[in-house]
């Protein structure tokens, strides 16, 4: 968006490059450039932090582009009005026109020839993201704008870039190497290489990363001990990435060049230098970059304005700004934000954040730490006797948690999805574990639990576990332990009704493939709500619906929506299973390459494939309503979270979106933008 304009303009279709070499032919009738001559670029308000004003800069005895090449020191633009006050005067009168017609931030470069002002272009400038939304409140301010124009002109994604934390100059700190930057932000912390290090060295106060090859669920208790995580494998979508985006913490994931030791306790980077536990490392979320040593960090003051820790009125003007913007955006969206949470602390930070509930809680995590010999027991249980005393010890735990999650939430939906992930993903590595027992006896140690444990591992084992014994398939097969998961969300919201609370809970069965399995668990849950109801003599609304995460439960939906009451699309594996990808392998194995040769401009895992699997999202949703008219549709999935994802969920009519707490406040403003856009 080019224009000339200013006084003296030059004629129309002049090359702006005849105008930086006026004075170099005297022969043309030109004038050598001289004290009263010289070129510039001038902005109407500061593009850094939005404030308006005069900001540029002014190289005296040039022209044309010659401040733009750097090849020269210049002074500030405000030393043209001692220079040259005329033209300064005229330059003024100039940008606030240019202001007044394009009703934003002008970028405009000038020359001035022998006193005479010379408009060269304009263009809308570039700004940070802090101006952005500074930039955007004051002109609604000042009426050039209204709130939806604003609300055009920022982004998600300048949002983010707000929330996280920053380093400042790496100072006396060895840069080691650099990986994905799979979660954004700044950590500052001691190494530890085992989840067990992390709680303990964050239980005396210290602030730790907790560096791995790979994380697993075992590892949930360091990574949310850890202000950091750093891992030598995995990419974008691993494990360590999902989960730490979650919670917001930092992570780099896929630091090829690091040599994890474990059992030494160490990691080697580049040119030999060895990390051993407890040295300082500084992780970069936003780059992907990784130090030796402390780098200072740079909190955010948005964060602590979502936290509530900052009144906006208390705020510097980006916060209040944000404040301004995404207030509106919430009137304005027609989208709905959820959360997906497992825990009372995540809960309550996405109710601060702004969710209107919890669209995913994912129980597969309530069952790991302490509770894990639990899950072994379930197990190893031989007879029905066995398996439920298992169960019989978990239905407490979980009853708790859900209480605790109805407590932080309440008067808002809470969605548990019932377990999802295999039964084995609990129990020991089957490689590690026959070591053990190996091990146990050559040195004629008898380790039958060992050997009763191994056997149950080989027993469950499978080739490909994403599709084998897990959703909808273990409530089916494992007796019991859907009615145990059931029986604990009705006896929790009973035991909060009590207590004078207002929880709000729905019951998801994920991985459904056929409405016949969604059939069988609905009869046994409503049985259980009931069997709940009457015995502590209170009304139970538990709404029951199911994931739409296989191909063929999206071209069936019409009749799965037969038995649902919603449907939560679960975009991770539906991208996987339409695609065929397992996230975990190939990201890293050839993701570069596809991206490189344009077979995906984006990761389908960080932005949805709209053309495949967006397609099946609108047919599924499109016959699940023809069936049954008010079914509520929504994603939990990570694209929940992903600007571009958002507004296409908004334009194929979808009722909400579930992400992580930190994204809450992205997927809120997008929600809006997405309303205003589609509105013209």
């Amino acid at each position: 968006m080019e224009r000339r304009a200013g006084r003296g303009l030059p004629p129309a279709g002049a090359d702006p490059r005849r105008l930086r070499h006026r004075g170099q032919r005297d022969g043309d009738g030109l004038r050598q450039p001289g004290e009263d001559s010289g070129t510039g670029v001038a902005f109407t308000r500061d593009p850094a932090t939005g404030a308006p004003g005069v900001y540029g800069d002014y190289l005296a005895d040039a022209q044309g582009e010659d401040v733009v090449a750097g090849i020269r020191n210049t002074v500030p633009l405000t030393d043209l009005a001692t220079l040259d006050a005329r033209s300064f005067a005229g330059l003024r009168e100039v940008m606030r026109l240019l202001e007044e017609h394009y009703r934003d931030l002008c970028d405009i470069e000038f020359t001035i020839e022998r006193g005479r002002l010379w408009i060269l272009q304009n263009r809308v400038g570039k700004r940070t993201p802090g101006a952005a939304f500074v930039i955007a409140a004051q002109l609604v301010d000042e009426g050039v704008i209204d709130l939806d124009e604003a609300l055009r002109r920022v982004t998600g994604d300048q949002l983010a870039h707000l929330m996280f934390p920053a380093f400042g100059d790496a100072g006396g700190a060895v840069e080691l190497t650099r990986g994905m930057n799979a979660s954004p932000g700044a950590a500052v912390g001691r190494a530890v290489f085992s989840s067990a290090a992390a709680v303990e060295w964050a239980g005396r106060g210290e602030d730790v990363v907790l560096v791995r090859r790979e994380t697993t669920p075992d590892d949930l208790a360091g990574m949310i001990a850890a202000r950091g995580v750093l891992t030598s494998r995995g990419g974008r979508t691993s494990h360590a990435a999902v989960v730490a985006r979650g919670m917001g913490r930092t992570c780099v994931c896929g630091a090829e060049e690091l040599d994890v030791d474990l059992e030494a306790r160490q990691v080697t980077a580049p040119g030999g230098v060895v990390v051993r536990e407890g040295d300082v490392l500084s992780v970069d979320g936003t780059t992907g970059r990784v130090w030796l040593g402390a780098v200072p960090v740079e909190t955010s003051a948005v964060v602590r304005y979502f936290e509530g820790e900052l009144a906006p009125e208390d705020g510097d003007d980006v916060v209040q700004a944000v404040h301004r913007l995404i207030g509106h955006a919430d009137a304005r969206a027609r989208l709905g934000v959820e959360a997906n949470a497992d825990t009372p602390a995540d809960a309550a930070r996405a109710r601060r954040f702004g969710a209107r509930g919890i669209g995913l809680c994912r129980t597969e995590h309530m069952f790991l730490g302490e509770r894990r010999p639990l899950v072994e027991q379930l197990v190893l249980a031989e007879d029905d006797a066995g398996r439920e005393a298992a169960l019989a010890a978990l239905a407490p735990l979980q009853r708790q948690d859900f209480t605790e999650l109805f407590a932080a939430m309440d008067g808002l939906p809470v969605t548990i999805r019932l377990l999802d992930p295999p039964l084995h993903e609990f129990l020991p590595d089957l490689t590690e574990l026959s070591v053990e027992v190996a091990v146990a006896e050559e040195q004629h140690h008898h380790d039958a639990r060992g050997l009763r444990l191994l056997a149950a591992v080989r027993r469950m084992h499978e080739q490909n576990p994403m599709l084998g014994l897990r959703g909808v398939r273990l409530g089916l097969v494992v007796p019991g332990l859907y009615r145990m998961q059931v029986r604990a969300v009705a006896e929790a919201a009973a035991e909060r009704i009590a207590a004078g609370g207002d929880p709000r809970p729905q019951v998801m069965v994920p991985l459904v493939a056929t409405v016949t399995e969604l059939e069988l668990v609905r009869a046994e849950a409503e049985r259980v709500v009931a069997e709940v109801a009457a015995e502590r003599g209170v009304e139970l609304r538990v709404p029951i619906g199911t994931m739409i995460e296989v191909p063929r439960a999206a071209l069936t939906a019409g009749e799965i929506a037969g038995a649902a009451e919603f449907f939560s699309f679960g975009t991770n594996d539906l991208t996987q299973l339409t695609w065929g990808f397992s996230r975990d392998d190939v990201e890293a194995a050839f993701f570069p390459a596809y991206l490189q040769r344009g077979v995906f401009a984006v990761s389908p895992f960080e932005s949805l494939d709209r053309t495949g699997v967006g397609a099946l999202v609108e047919l599924a949703a499109a016959r699940g309503r023809a069936a049954r008219p008010g079914l509520r549709t929504g994603v939990c999935g990570e694209h929940g979270g992903d600007p571009e994802s958002i507004h296409f969920f908004a334009r194929a009519g979808l009722d909400d979106v579930s992400c992580s707490p930190f994204r809450v406040p992205v997927a809120r403003l997008e929600a809006g933008r997405a309303a205003v856009l589609a509105a013209g």
